[in-house]
């Protein structure tokens, strides 16, 4: 991601490639060499030149011994004349090597005595002697191409790497102005000052920073059978040629130049950071005397503080992960955004500081200890939610206890204060049906009511708080926040009211099996809205999840009141303003009157339920229409005029119920009713229109 860096110095590849090796007969005598260090030097004019090539006693040729030995000769000569020529020198042989093995003396792995440790494969006499030649090494660290051996103590000196000897080639000191340290190695000028401090890790090994690929416009590259070619166009009698040839040698001015081989046949080939095909490792040793001269290394975290970011990392995701409150997703994207923001942070760190901030270890701690945390809420999840449906299972509908689950708002045991809307329902003159139903038949007929009654409870999210007999009481909004809780229960109302008249149909249906009271039946239904404490009470041996407050008798009063001006469902004012808030429109309502409940002393406006707007016929929207300026006139005393619309309306009533039912009333008449009582007996002045209720 970061990409390629500019170069700090000139540095040059020539290749041992496969044109050489076709142009000259390999494996080739020394005098080769001998002739590129000449023409890289003299015509090149180059600083120094490294050589990633084993020049062993035991290296191979198929030339005589005589001509081997010249040849290494005119090799050393060459060196010992151009001096800043730097021969390899490792531990690990080459290809075409015998195979005598040597232990790299590792500080870390115990090799601390020089005289015990094993010496490396060098040059051989003549061409690196006693006064001429430099050796460097150019091991790797388990072989991959990251870290190299900044030295090697063994019993005849110390080493270096080739990479190191051509840095200080560069700055123009030799290997005396080095100084170590455990944690670094200090370069210092001739005059004793710091000219630069190279890290170590574990007290051996630098970092390789790569700086580009081996494809590059960094890497300028030329092959061994172009050096060749070109000093021969020097020598030709052309000028033109000789102008290509100095042209040509014109790139290698004040450059360090690396040699080594790049064929595929002599094995030489590793991956990089940039290159996912094996290259030429000398393209390793190019980079880190980059690494050297610029004094751009990769920079380090303290172990501790790459501990504390696994830990902090981690926790911090997980948490964001594994919230339930509110908006979980929002939580998740955060999760999800804090790892790409610290994923982003640590490549901006390195691109722009060399500073390496560990990923693979908080990234896998994060995932690993998320797939864990999602687990083990998993199996919570999976505990909490068989405990709900054991606790709720028969009391609410499958998809609630879902909603509970998923939400994690299970009611809280011992008391809750919630805004619920309290459901009350009673069977319109269930006396007739005790009286004349066995016992067996009584329970058959109620279970089939209750069952359609629960069913529709449940489909509204509502949820079942007991059954008393025959009255059914529920609330809507108790177990979990429900906003739109008394539109829920208003229209659950009305689908009881349809629900029971295709059951009477079904039981008018069924001939003698039912006797006829049992194809009239009615239920009267009362709401409440407000304020009330649910959850589980009664003692430690026995409780119930239930509801209790004013507002719970209230809605009880709402359906005994339903009686009492003949109407089937009836709430209050509260029910009906939330209702309308969150969904009245799909719901007809009527304003029934003002009355006093008994017990209460505050004043609450009533309203039936109509129906639902698709339901309901036009006739009975004339009715409400009617009794609505009868109610209004009413309420300004007006008596005879009250009565009049009072009288229009009457027979427009949707509940004519006549004897059979146990009620001959509705709203209409008992008005007209209120209406003669009041010409004859007046209300005092300031009378507001509230009507005390005698009765429960």
């Amino acid at each position: 991601m970061r990409g390629e860096m500019a170069s700090p110095l000139k540095i040059v590849y020539v290749d041992i490639d496969n044109e050489a090796i076709q142009a000259y007969r390999w494996p080739w005598n020394h005098s080769r060499y001998a002739q590129l260090i000449d023409a890289l030097f003299v015509e090149g004019q180059v600083k120094a030149v490294g050589f990633d090539v084993l020049f062993s006693e035991n290296s191979f040729a198929d030339f005589g011994i005589d001509e081997q030995k010249e040849g290494r000769m005119q090799f050393g000569k060459s060196i010992h004349q151009h001096k800043n020529v730097v021969l390899a020198a490792a531990y690990v042989p080459g290809q075409g090597l015998l195979q005598e093995k040597r232990k790299f003396p590792w500080v870390f792995d115990g090799a601390t005595d020089p005289a015990k440790n094993d010496t490396p494969e060098l040059p051989a006499y003549p061409i690196m002697g006693p006064s001429w030649g430099t050796a460097g090494l150019i091991d790797t660290y388990k072989g991959v191409p990251r870290f190299a051996p900044i030295y090697a103590d063994a019993s005849i000196g110390s080493f270096y790497p080739m990479s190191l000897q051509l840095a200080l080639i560069h700055w123009g000191v030799t290997v005396d102005s080095l100084v170590r340290y455990p944690d670094r190695m200090e370069v210092h000028n001739p005059d004793g000052s710091l000219l630069t401090s190279i890290p170590i890790q574990r007290e051996q090994l630098v970092e390789v920073n790569w700086f580009s690929r081996w494809i590059s416009p960094e890497n300028p590259r030329c092959s061994v059978a172009d050096i060749g070619q070109n000093l021969a166009l020097l020598e030709d009698a052309d000028p033109q040629n000789q102008k290509i040839g100095r042209e040509f040698f014109d790139q290698f001015k004040d450059a360090i130049v690396l040699v080594g081989p790049v064929d595929p046949m002599l094995q030489d080939l590793a991956e990089t950071p940039f290159d996912e095909s094996p290259v030429p490792q000398v393209g390793f040793h190019g980079n880190l005397v980059k690494t050297f001269v610029s004094g751009n290394y990769i920079r380090h975290l303290p172990k501790c503080a790459n501990h504390g970011l696994t830990f902090l990392l981690t926790i911090a995701v997980v948490a964001l992960a594994l919230m339930r409150r509110g908006d979980e997703i929002r939580y998740k994207f955060l999760a999800l955004l804090l790892v790409l923001l610290y994923i982003g942070g640590a490549c901006w760190l390195f691109t722009s500081n060399h500073l390496e901030v560990p990923l693979t270890a908080p990234l896998g701690s994060t995932v690993m200890t998320c797939v864990m945390a999602f687990g083990w809420q998993l199996v919570d999840e999976q505990r909490a939610k068989k405990k709900i449906k054991g606790m709720f299972g028969t009391y609410v509908s499958p998809e609630l206890v879902e909603q509970m689950v998923k939400t994690g708002e299970s009611p809280q045991l011992g008391g809750v204060e919630r805004e619920i809307t309290a459901y009350f329902s009673d069977i319109q003159a269930f006396s007739a049906f005790s009286e004349l139903l066995p016992p067996d038949k009584l329970v058959e007929l109620m279970n089939e009511y209750l069952t359609a009654c629960t069913d529709i409870i449940f489909s509204q999210n509502g949820a079942l708080d007991k059954y008393i007999g025959d009255a059914v009481v529920a609330m809507f909004g108790g177990l979990t926040t429900m906003e739109d809780h008394a539109y829920r229960a208003c229209v659950t109302s009305q689908l009881v009211q349809i629900r029971l008249e295709e059951l009477r149909e079904k039981w008018r249906s069924e001939g003698d099996k039912w006797p006829e009271v049992v194809g009239s039946m009615r239920s009267r239904i009362g709401l409440n809205s407000g304020m009330v404490i649910v959850g589980n009470m009664g003692s430690p041996a026995r409780f119930n999840f239930t509801m209790m407050g004013d507002n719970v008798n209230l809605a009880a009063r709402m359906e005994s009141g339903a009686k009492a001006y003949g109407v089937l469902s009836m709430v209050t004012e509260s029910t009906y303003r939330d209702c309308v808030k969150y969904g009245g429109d799909h719901v007809v309502f009527r304003n029934l009157d003002k009355i006093v409940v008994k017990g209460r002393s505050e004043p609450v406006s009533i309203y039936e339920v109509v129906g639902l707007k698709d339901h309901v016929e036009d006739r009975t929207l004339e009715c409400l229409a009617l009794y609505a300026q009868g109610l209004a006139l009413y309420q300004a005393m007006d008596w005879e005029g009250a009565q009049r619309y009072f009288l229009q309306s009457v027979d427009l009533e949707p509940n004519q119920f006549g004897g059979k039912s146990g009620s001959d009333i509705n709203p209409s008449r008992i008005m007209i009713s209120r209406c003669q009582q009041l010409a004859i007996h007046p209300p005092d002045a300031g009378w507001d229109g509230v009507y005390l209720m005698e009765t429960k």
